[in-house]
């Protein structure tokens, strides 16, 4: 007999920031049967899931006693958890953080048939030279700038080396903003930086151009990807049974002066940008551009790729979420 009526969704990472809003989009659709599996820690992570429904909290150092006898309890694990500061030094602890657990994750769900989708990154891509295509064939081209990225570009290569990049879903998430990603300190989004500044002094701060010659200041290009979105087409790869890895962007690339003109559109207040010298620790290893090659995703998932446009998506995080009343 099952544990409860439905089959179990496994979301690593389900307190963080893209889980959280997965297992809100859950809950809109009705779904509860959720295991959340995450470190709550002595910060302040919890508040994300305070008014979502789901089972139980699994803590990761406990989760693979948990997983003995409940294989037929369980039909998917999506594993988002992962350490993903791009500023991390410690390479041994991603190798064993993001690496190594996913391996260990990625074989109990093989081996009992469970849908298994997993956090890639657009870190793997690197400074784009190479583009941004999520062709297998190109996977082993890839020169990711960062620990973090090369963490998530092993995974990546070890799925191909096993052959299961057939029977595994790998989501290569671009820069993704919204709600519940406080926790983050400084890897939460510039949106989320910029607003208090922004709406007591009228002013906004970007990093100068590292590369002038390619880009002006606030002239870097990014694929910015609402937290809503990204958990949605998230969310959709439980609703068919396609395999391989795909790209979670909006596919059009955008400024940081375009960002930051959104917050003031969404503040209604004149746009004012000043720039500043980037810090050293990410001096060589910061991605001046990104976008995603999205015609896998759009081809498997249709309408549900199609994300709102940068400017809606900061103006409801701002003024739903962040702006208190």
């Amino acid at each position: 007999m099952k544990m409860y009526d439905d089959q179990l969704i496994v979301v690593t990472g389900g307190a963080g920031f893209i889980g959280s809003n997965l297992i809100s989009y859950f809950n809109s659709k009705g779904m509860t049967n959720i295991i959340v599996v995450d470190e709550l820690g002595t910060d302040e992570k919890w508040k994300n899931l305070v008014g979502k429904r789901f089972v139980d909290i699994i803590e990761k150092h406990q989760f693979f006693d948990w997983l003995q006898g409940r294989e037929r309890e369980i039909e998917a694990f999506i594993h988002l958890g992962a350490c993903s500061d791009t500023t991390e030094q410690n390479a041994s602890f991603l190798l064993e953080n993001n690496y190594r657990f996913s391996v260990k994750l990625a074989e109990y769900a093989l081996n009992n048939n469970h849908r298994f989708i997993y956090a890639s990154s657009a870190a793997t891509y690197g400074d784009g030279a190479r583009g941004f295509s999520d062709d297998h064939g190109l996977l082993g081209d890839l020169h990711p700038l960062n620990m973090y990225g090369y963490s998530k570009h092993l995974f990546d290569l070890w799925v191909q080396s096993q052959g299961v990049i057939d029977k595994v879903v790998g989501l290569k998430y671009f820069n993704v903003f919204g709600p519940y990603e406080r926790h983050k300190g400084r890897m939460a989004s510039v949106v989320y930086h910029v607003l208090p500044k922004a709406r007591k002094e009228g002013v906004i701060r970007l990093f100068k151009s590292s590369e002038p010659d390619k880009f002006s200041d606030g002239g870097q290009q990014r694929d910015f990807i609402y937290v809503k979105d990204a958990a949605r087409m998230t969310a959709e790869f439980l609703e068919n049974d396609s395999a391989g890895i795909y790209n979670i962007g909006r596919g059009i690339p955008e400024t940081w002066n375009d960002l930051a003109t959104a917050v003031f559109h969404a503040i209604e207040k004149p746009v004012n940008i000043e720039y500043f010298d980037m810090p050293e620790d990410l001096a060589g290893k910061y991605q001046n551009y990104t976008c995603a090659d999205v015609k896998k995703v759009k081809h498997v998932l249709g309408k549900t790729a199609e994300c709102e446009p940068l400017a809606d998506s900061v103006k409801d995080y701002v003024n739903n979420h962040l702006v208190e009343g």
